[in-house]
């Protein structure tokens, strides 16, 4: 049974031309036509999400670990608006995501008819392409480019793009087969469009950049978020044995050595501008996306290094306003062509960092040691817990940072929101990451962030092996730790206090809960939270909102 709509067949075949083969469906009256068409899809496996915002977060979870579009689809009007976050996360971090919103014809709009509001070009400023259908037989070869153009632009330059299909009533009418005549007009039109994969890109120097490179004694090279990568990996760890040369790395980097300098904040943390400039590089190369590290942000943009290379096929990211150089090219092949021409340089610069790497893991062995149950300790606590070779996805806010003061086990794949750093909608994410791993994932969560995309757990597709681990100290407890709130009396409106638990949440959509209270029940509840089970689990650790702060601070003033 498939639509007998033409145009739903059309957009149905486009997806399934470029390779579509998962689609999350919000219920609606609208977008019944294609509803219809990719449910009965033998090739597109559709999975149904009711609340919009969740569903797009889903998504965008399959997306990142799978590197493939993944279609989502709603009814017209505020439905559509409920994709935002998702939308922008998949923006920034360059995830493509193919939206199709249907939509009442244009006759309908902006006359009082219900469901109905301005759909097209809705996401123009976080959005790579928008193609605006019409539904006319007559416009069959423009909504034919335009849906090739969407699909291609999502493909190759890595990011969401938003199809806008407008159907006229009747919705529900079928046929029995898919007009084969649609898949073939989508061919036709790829053959002929020959859409470009990209802007034409900029021509790179390397002659000059070897030369500034090899004139240079004190380098460093910086990664942010990165998916798992064996071969930066390989060329990363032959950088590592030049001792001009220091790499930095966050948790999100998925990149380990024992050279690499793995937790930014615990070794900078102390240093002050005047104290930074004796471990400034004089050419600062960063690759992979977001930095968390708000430590090193300051440092550089007060302090800017003599020359910024940032290296990647698509975006210029000049996030310490001093770009010098953009290399687009892939960071691989420029690191491996720079490898060739590189010479040898003395240089004591390496080991001055891994000095510092020393004295401050001594602080910290020490600090965790006498640490009391707080945050710091728990998190000290669940990541020695985590299965080796397993995924692990972490909330923002204070979550995040606090994975950023440890060395994470190395084995393990790390994921965060760090597009737009937000916290709507982590838990949606990570269940979307999980239904394409066969292998355990664990999510660390605040209990914001945890309560704030509660509705992520209504969700028949969440896999038993799912993991949730909620740190729930009854409030923001970020806001007790960064500067300027606690001097303000609107102390509460940061913090939103609350009396919250998972518990019943647990009950009501089928997860197992067990509830901790201190650091022996926490010992003792890891050891079967990653036992088999036929249901997905929830751990709850309660920690007390008035120390953790204090902790936190004592931790970084003892470093």
């Amino acid at each position: 049974m498939f639509p007998k709509k033409e145009l739903a067949q059309l957009v149905i075949s486009a997806c399934h031309q470029f390779d579509v083969d998962t689609v999350v469906i919000s219920p609606g009256s609208r977008n019944a036509p294609l509803t219809v068409g990719f449910s009965n899809h033998p090739e597109i496996k559709a999975l149904s999400v009711v609340d919009e915002r969740c569903a797009a977060f889903f998504a965008l979870g399959i997306a990142q670990q799978t590197r493939k579009p993944v279609a989502i689809t709603c009814s017209s009007g505020s439905a559509l608006l409920n994709y935002y976050p998702a939308i922008a996360e998949a923006y920034y971090s360059q995830i493509p995501l193919i939206v199709i919103s249907a939509d009442r014809p244009k006759h309908l709009i902006d006359i009082g008819d219900g469901q109905t509001i301005r759909q097209e070009n809705v996401f123009e400023n976080h959005i790579l392409f928008s193609a605006n259908l019409i539904e006319d037989e007559k416009q069959l070869k423009n909504n034919t480019d335009l849906l090739v153009e969407a699909l291609q632009t999502s493909l190759t330059k890595k990011g969401p793009v938003h199809i806008n299909v407008p159907f006229e009533e009747p919705l529900y009418e079928t046929v029995d087969e898919l007009y084969p005549v649609f898949e073939n007009k989508v061919k036709q039109s790829f053959d002929k469009l020959k859409v470009i994969a990209s802007e034409a890109k900029q021509s790179v120097d390397i002659e000059k950049l070897a030369a500034i490179w090899n004139s240079s004694t004190r380098k460093m090279i910086l990664v942010g978020s990165s998916f798992p990568d064996s071969e930066l990996q390989k060329v990363l760890s032959l950088y590592a044995e030049d001792n001009s040369v220091i790499i930095l790395t966050e948790t999100t980097s998925n990149l380990h050595h024992p050279k690499f300098i793995n937790s930014i904040d615990k070794v900078i943390f102390p240093l002050s501008v005047e104290q930074f400039e004796a471990y400034k590089p004089e050419v600062l190369v960063t690759l992979g996306g977001m930095v968390i590290s708000k430590k090193i942000k300051q440092l550089f943009r007060k302090s800017p290094p003599k020359h910024h290379w940032h290296i990647d096929e698509l975006k210029p990211m000049d996030t310490y306003h001093c770009l010098s150089e953009f290399v687009q090219i892939n960071p691989v092949g420029f690191l491996t062509t720079l490898f060739d021409v590189k010479k040898s340089i003395q240089s004591d610069y390496q080991q001055r960092w891994l000095d510092e790497k020393a004295r401050r893991v001594e602080k910290h062995d020490v600090c965790l040691k006498n640490c009391e149950y707080s945050d710091l300790k728990v998190f000290e606590a669940i990541l020695q817990k985590i299965p080796n070779d397993s995924q692990l996805q972490i909330s923002n806010s204070s979550t995040i940072r606090y994975s950023q003061l440890f060395d994470v086990n190395p084995t393990l794949r790390v994921f965060c929101n760090r597009g737009t750093s937000g916290i709507d909608g982590s838990t949606s994410t990570a269940i979307g990451s999980a239904f394409v791993d066969d292998k355990i994932t664990t999510f660390i969560t605040g209990d914001l962030s945890f309560f704030y995309d509660s509705n992520a757990l209504w969700n028949a597709n969440v896999p038993t092996n799912f993991r949730i681990i909620v740190l729930n100290n009854a409030g923001g407890g970020i806001f007790r730790f960064i500067p300027g709130p606690l001097t303000t009396n609107a102390t509460d409106y940061f913090e939103t206090p609350h009396n919250l638990t998972a518990e019943h949440l647990a009950k009501m959509y089928g997860f197992e809960y067990v509830s901790i209270t201190n650091l022996e029940e926490l010992n003792i509840g890891l050891r079967g939270f990653y036992t088999e089970s036929s249901q997905p689990k929830i751990m709850e650790i309660f920690t007390p909102k008035e120390i953790n702060d204090v902790v936190l601070k004592n931790y970084f003033k003892n470093l």
